[in-house]
This record gives C-alpha cells, sequence and structure tokens, in this order.
C-alpha cells in the first residue's frame, strides 16, 4: 500500500524480494490448486470405483498439495533471489520493487506457459472429459431405461415377444409400448417414466453439478488471468512503452481478485467445499454431544 501511494520502495530490497516472492508463490499456488482440484473431480466423476478406493489414503493428497506449493515456488522463487547474480548486474532501481526479470519476454513467455496457458488448457481438458463421461452416463442411462419400458410393454400386453430378436421388433414395441401408454393404460406410463427417473438420479444431477461448477471456475480463471498473461508479455517485448501503466495496474489487481474469489467460489460451486468449510470455521455445530454413560463413566 505504501509503494502504491507513494510510488517509492522505501523497505529496502530484503523486504522487496520477500515480498515479491510471496506474490508470484501465492499467485501461481492459486492456479495450480485450481488444476489439482480440477483433476480430483475428473478422477471422482471418470474414475470413480478406484477414486473411492483411495479416498481413505490422506498421505496422497498432502503429497500432492505439497507438489502444488514447491512447484510453485520453483517457477517464480528461484529466478527472484538469484536473477541479478546470475546475470551480474541489477536493473531495479532503489526505489523501486519489482522482479528482474520484469522485461525478460522470453522468460515470462515460458512463465507463462506453466502457469497459465498449461493450466488452463488442462482444466478444460478435465471439464471436457467431465462432460462427456456425463453424457455417456446420460445415453447408456436412456437405453436402459427403453430396455425397461419395451420389457413392461410386452409383459402388459401379453405377446411373449424376445426384446433382442432384432431391432425392428424394438423399434415397433417402443412405438406400440408408447401408443398403449397414452391410450389404454396411463398409468404404466406412469410408471415407465417413474422408473427411469429413478434409474441414475442422484449421481447424474451431482456430476451435472460439478460439471457446471468447474465451467464457472474456468471462466473465472481465463477472465482473471489472461488480461495479466498477454499484457506481462507485451510489456516486455516493447519494454512497458507501449500500453499505458495504469493498465498493467488494472490486471494486476485483476489477477489478485482471483486468488480472492477462488475461497468464496468453491463452497458456492460444490457442496463438499461448503461442508468443509463449515468444518474449519464453525466447528462446535458439528462436534457431537457425549451420551449420559460417557459422562457417568468420566
Amino acid at each position: 500500500m505504501p509503494y502504491i501511494l507513494t510510488g517509492k520502495w522505501t523497505l529496502g530490497r530484503g523486504l522487496c524480494k520477500l515480498w515479491l516472492v510471496m506474490d508470484y508463490l501465492l499467485c501461481s499456488a492459486s492456479v495450480f490448486n485450481i488444476v489439482l482440484i480440477s483433476y480430483d473431480r475428473f478422477l471422482s466423476v471418470t474414475r470413480a470405483v478406484s477414486y473411492r478406493a483411495r479416498q481413505g489414503m490422506t498421505h496422497q493428497a498432502i503429497i500432492k498439495m505439497i507438489a502444488v506449493w514447491v512447484l510453485a515456488f520453483v517457477l517464480y522463487g528461484p529466478a527472484i533471489i538469484f536473477w541479478e547474480l546470475v546475470v551480474g548486474r541489477s536493473s531495479v532501481p532503489k526505489d523501486e520493487c519489482f522482479a528482474e526479470f520484469y522485461y525478460s519476454w522470453y522468460f515470462l513467455l515460458s512463465a507463462s506457459m506453466l502457469e497459465f496457458f498449461s493450466p488452463f488448457i488442462s482444466v478444460a481438458f478435465f471439464n471436457l472429459s467431465i462432460y462427456l463421461s456425463i453424457r455417456k452416463r446420460r445415453l447408456h442411462s436412456r437405453e436402459a431405461q427403453l430396455h425397461l419400458q419395451l420389457s413392461k410393454t410386452a409383459s402388459a400386453q401379453g405377446k411373449g415377444i424376445p426384446l433382442s430378436h432384432n431391432s425392428e421388433v424394438r423399434m415397433k414395441l417402443a412405438a406400440r409400448g408408447s401408443i398403449h401408454s397414452q391410450s389404454s393404460s396411463p398409468s404404466l406410463g406412469k410408471l415407465d417414466h417413474s422408473t427411469s427417473r429413478a434409474a441414475h438420479p442422484s449421481r447424474l444431477s451431482r456430476d451435472k453439478k460439478i460439471a457446471k461448477s468447474l465451467a464457472i471456475i474456468v471462466c473465472v480463471f481465463a477472465i482473471c488471468w489472461a488480461p495479466y498473461t498477454l499484457l506481462m508479455i507485451i510489456r516486455a517485448a516493447c519494454r512497458g512503452r507501449c500500453i499505458q501503466h495504469h493498465w498493467y495496474e488494472v490486471t494486476f489487481w485483476l489477477l489478485w481478485l482471483n486468488s480472492a474469489i477462488n475461497p468464496c467460489l468453491y463452497p458456492l460451486c460444490h457442496s463438499s467445499f461448503r461442508r468443509a468449510f463449515s468444518r474449519i470455521l464453525c466447528p462446535k455445530r458439528h462436534t457431537t454431544p457425549q451420551s449420559p454413560v460417557l459422562r457417568l463413566g468420566q
């Protein structure tokens, strides 16, 4: 805040580097955590059985979270700390505070590939895979519902026709079943409809919500990060002379805004995050009262 208000850095080189390391570290970790959470949702939908089997293995989750923070630090931390030692000189004035690679477009382009483009493509891929998986399940569910309707129609009409005879028979039965349900037996149609709705409702609706929430997160991430990433590369290429400085400030704050939105966005999009936040912030609501027998024993 003093730096923005006065335009001069008066806190020394050490605090400047510390602030830069923390700034880049936290923003990068926010992006990589989005990728990790999206990957976790991808596994929960596409590989549900193996995912549930590994849910009790907390050490794997801890390793993944540690890897996110290590990767976030390695991306910018060493460059911020050791850049001037490798180059042999510092290009940052004494009363200013920014990274030494501020105008190195080749470094910023390479880092942006790891910090924005690759995560964005990965999260978009996970989201698309979830959507396709949900769509595939719906198609299988509709096929199962059709077979169920055919068997009920054949049983109700007393024809005893084998359902797997050929596709023409199945189409005729489907047509006859729909006519029969609409004209002679409304209750049968209602029964088939209720049975089809009860086939996989909870699973499909939950997966649909996951896909929608990931789409929201991807869009917010792209809106907040794309302007910063593009302007940083442009600024480095033209040495900061092609675009006015206040536009860069806007992209900085938009970037930081993404990290402020995520803690609110995830609980809104995921019930599991809401429960986790509730347990952390309101632990008294989730503590079970001790039974009288236990209190008597104490």
